[in-house]
């Protein structure tokens, strides 16, 4: 289960043009993520290793709904599921027969992945945030405030106006590459994709 929790991590090598930490990056970011009041796209992600040996490589679907719902499903043969309903979050493997609930609380709202879909108005209340621009990309370094968080870094790019990809790092070095593509926003997304019901015989653990 970690690593739909850390939903991957990545090495971030920031340069170039000098960065601006200042309220205008926040606006910014939260008016390119208020952009999507739904947004669907597939993923490819890239995990390494602190010496940078490959670790993992996977490829899934994601949907979001703002305020709060999110799907991320990885798929097969390293098939894992992350669901949530703006309340709890549901994490499942199907090759462990496991399903892990938790309550939707202010640690698990600062993951890349539910960073999409949460609470815009508060991202400045959890993240020191600084921008840079490079023609029609834009990136985005986040770094938490609180220091009992799932990595130690993150970067949001959007090209064109609309998120292009994620890159992250953990405390022990491991990093990843998150690149989206098939990006859709604003279209009807099925209210049903929110809600999971776990399949009979698998464990339930409630944390």
């Amino acid at each position: 289960m970690r690593l739909i929790r850390m939903l991957l991590l990545a090495a971030l090598t920031f340069t170039g043009v000098q960065a601006h930490a200042d309220d205008a990056s926040t606006q910014r970011l939260s008016g390119l993520l208020s952009k999507a009041q739904t947004m669907t796209a597939r993923f490819s992600q890239l995990t390494l290793d602190g010496s940078g040996t490959r670790l993992q490589e996977t490829a899934g679907n994601l949907a979001l709904k703002r305020p709060g719902l999110f799907r991320w499903h990885t798929d097969a043969p390293q098939e894992q599921l992350l669901i949530s309903n703006g309340e709890k979050v549901w994490l499942y493997d199907p090759d462990l027969q496991q399903v892990t609930i938790q309550k939707l609380d202010q640690r698990l709202t600062q993951t890349p992945a539910l960073l999409l879909s949460g609470d815009i108005s508060k991202i400045h209340e959890s993240f020191d945030i600084t921008g840079k621009d490079g023609g029609n990309v834009v990136d985005f370094i986040l770094k938490p405030k609180d220091k009992d968080t799932l990595f130690d870094s993150l970067r949001i790019s959007f090209r064109n106006g609309v998120v292009n990809d994620m890159q992250l790092i953990d405390s022990v070095g491991q990093r990843t590459n998150i690149l989206f593509f098939d990006v859709k926003m604003n279209e009807p997304v099925d209210a049903k994709q929110f809600v999971f019901e776990a399949p009979k015989g698998v464990d339930v653990i409630q944390e």
